[in-house]
């Protein structure tokens, strides 16, 4: 079984030392993960986002590949992947991808969850009492599909994307797929379709 880790910043931390806590993160999961997860995305911890401005970046994931030096002599070569949010413009995209390219970055998740209310059937005042935090499901599955694809095109397809946002069936995960996405990764999806969605989702790209 393969095990990623997924790690972040608490709450507390001030944005200016963010990456101590990263670092800390990776030091002490490293011997129990097979592949890394830097999470800058979401919205659920105050000023998180504000990481994904690229010399934010830069320090982090620079100093986790530095790291990775060290670690990787006892406990072998872990792919350190960024997860990004779907709320970037473009130009914020496009400093992402330049930095993946500059670092050799293993690859992105594309996207997290959304801080984006549009388009929802709720009525505004029903979804203003739930509060703020990240939407996750269908509603973000379309800029999911727009991000993974952009990225693809401009990188032409040479950096992995692990897919997510609104993957509920087989013919969602196909459509990430010829986005340009390597993987793809599902969670609302497994809350509403149970552990069978895995099954489900083989079967059908494996007939296509």
């Amino acid at each position: 079984m393969i095990i990623g880790g997924n790690i972040g910043k608490n709450k507390v931390t001030p944005n200016e030392e963010a990456w101590k806590d990263y670092a800390i993160c990776y030091r002490e999961l490293y011997p129990y993960v097979d592949y890394f997860v830097v999470n800058v995305s979401s919205p659920n911890t105050p000023g998180l986002r504000e990481l994904q401005e690229k010399d934010s970046l830069h320090k982090i994931l620079t100093t986790l590949q530095e790291m990775r030096k060290e670690l990787a002599v006892a406990n072998g070569h872990k792919p350190l992947l960024l997860k990004i949010a779907p709320d970037l413009t473009k130009e914020q995209i496009d400093d992402v991808i330049d930095l993946a390219t500059e670092i050799k970055l293993d690859g992105l998740v594309a996207t997290n969850t959304t801080i984006s209310r549009e388009g929802l059937l709720t009525a505004a005042d029903k979804v203003n009492a739930i509060g703020a935090g990240g939407l996750s499901g269908l509603p973000v599955r379309e800029r999911s599909t727009e991000v993974v694809k952009y990225i693809a095109e401009k990188t032409e397809g040479q950096l992995p994307l692990i897919a997510s946002g609104g993957i509920f069936t087989g013919e969602d995960a196909q459509e990430k797929l010829k986005a340009g996405a390597s993987l793809v990764q599902v969670w609302t999806g497994f809350i509403y379709e149970g552990p069978a969605i895995v099954k489900k989702i083989v079967r059908t790209i494996s007939t296509k």
